[in-house]
């Protein structure tokens, strides 16, 4: 572990970002599914822990520090990102009112039966994890306390669960076409 007590805000962060920027922004991009906006979340966490350097009680728990505003600022860009869906979803289904498509409300629910499927057919703990994060929107630590497991088993079980349910939704696109 290299000790960051002592050094001051320019050296501390230099070091952390040489050490741990790539791996910082793996972990944004895991969240957000985009690289440039993982970038930018990334960068500016390391611009705030700058700014709060003099702060920090333990300066060694700078990288833990790092990591949780990775993950904080990557929930905001969701957040963030869903709230832009939703205004442009009711903006187009303002001028869908005016000039309707008989064919979009079957083909939603096509959408949803689809992706519902490919989540039926998951093993059981990895449907439980995506279903508490993304139906409930709960922490890692939350779904860990609700199904009595680690918070890495939490991620290990999201991770294979996602992956599953790519291929199988990349199947189903390349069977319709």
């Amino acid at each position: 572990m290299t000790t960051h007590a002592g050094l001051d805000a320019d050296a501390a962060v230099e070091a952390l970002y040489a050490a741990h920027w790539r791996r910082l922004v793996r972990l944004s991009v895991l969240l957000v599914r985009d690289v440039g906006t993982a970038e930018e979340i990334v960068q500016d966490a390391f611009v705030a822990m700058h700014g709060r350097w003099s702060h920090l009680h333990d300066p060694d728990k700078a990288l833990a520090y790092l990591r949780q505003a990775v993950v904080n600022r990557s929930r905001s860009a969701l957040r963030h990102r869903r709230v832009v869906d939703r205004h442009a979803r009711r903006e187009a289904g303002l001028t869908l009112l005016t000039a309707p498509d008989a064919t979009q409300g079957a083909t939603d629910h096509a959408r949803r039966e689809v992706v519902l499927d490919a989540l039926r057919a998951l093993p059981r703990r990895q449907r439980e994890v995506l279903a508490l994060r993304y139906y409930l929107e709960l922490s890692e630590t939350e779904i860990a306390d609700t199904l009595g497991i680690s918070a890495g088993a939490v991620k290990s079980h999201a991770s294979r669960g996602a992956a599953a349910l790519r291929t199988q939704l990349a199947a189903h696109q390349e069977d319709l076409r």
